[in-house]
């Protein structure tokens, strides 16, 4: 893997830097990267409330919150910023504004990484909608200025539709900081709903959490 200088990740919801992405952030991170973790929106319409809930929809926005910054802080990420925008709403959001948002922050930061969503090809529409702001951003610097964007990207047949990722880490040794980064997100994924009714041994850890695929996106 190679080491990076600074990354911004720009992701939709707190969790969304869970599981496909904690344990990259976490090696980079103890590799002497700076992580900046854009945040749009405090996933206030999420519909788990915990296991047993403890969550109501008036106490989420907070909980999530609070969740964000202890998942942040089992990575190692020190400077999180949440952007609060409306859950479920990215989509509608005014495009000039939100995409000024982002280049605003990639001028600040000068990141040599950013890490997304594919558009188009994550499952969510706030996911899409989010890859798809930092795309167009990005697609209107000079290629000499833009950095890589890593992109996640999920769903049946998707190396169909775009190919295999080029980016797989092995992360198998930074699996303590990933499943904590999970588990601070206990109002999502409490150990019933994560792991089922029994809990995984580390062999089915390692091979559930222990690799992460990423692909670069294919400026024109």
């Amino acid at each position: 893997m190679k080491p990076e200088r600074r990354i911004l990740v720009v992701l939709p919801h707190p969790d969304d830097e869970s599981f496909g992405l904690a344990g990259t952030l976490a090696m980079q991170i103890e590799n002497g990267a700076q992580v900046t973790y854009a945040c749009l929106t405090l996933g206030e319409m999420g519909r788990n409330m915990g296991i047993p809930p403890f969550a109501s929809r008036v106490t989420l926005p907070a909980i999530r919150k609070e969740e964000l910054a202890a998942s942040c802080l089992a990575i190692g990420i020190q400077d999180l910023r949440m952007l609060g925008l409306h859950d479920k709403m990215i989509e509608f959001e005014d495009q000039k504004q939100l995409d000024g948002q982002i280049e605003a922050l990639v001028r600040e930061l000068q990141p040599t990484l950013i890490i997304t969503f594919y558009p188009g090809y994550s499952v969510h529409p706030d996911h899409d909608a989010t890859g798809a702001a930092v795309i167009r951003t990005l697609g209107r610097m000079a290629h000499e200025e833009r950095p890589p964007v890593y992109c996640m990207a999920f769903g049946d047949n998707i190396e169909q539709a775009i190919g295999k990722p080029d980016v797989i880490h092995e992360v198998q040794d930074y699996l303590q900081q990933k499943m904590a980064s999970i588990q601070a997100h206990r109002s999502q994924f409490q150990a019933a709903e994560l792991l089922g009714t029994r809990k995984l041994d580390d062999q089915e850890i390692r091979d559930r959490f222990g690799t992460e695929r990423f692909w670069t996106y294919p400026f024109a």
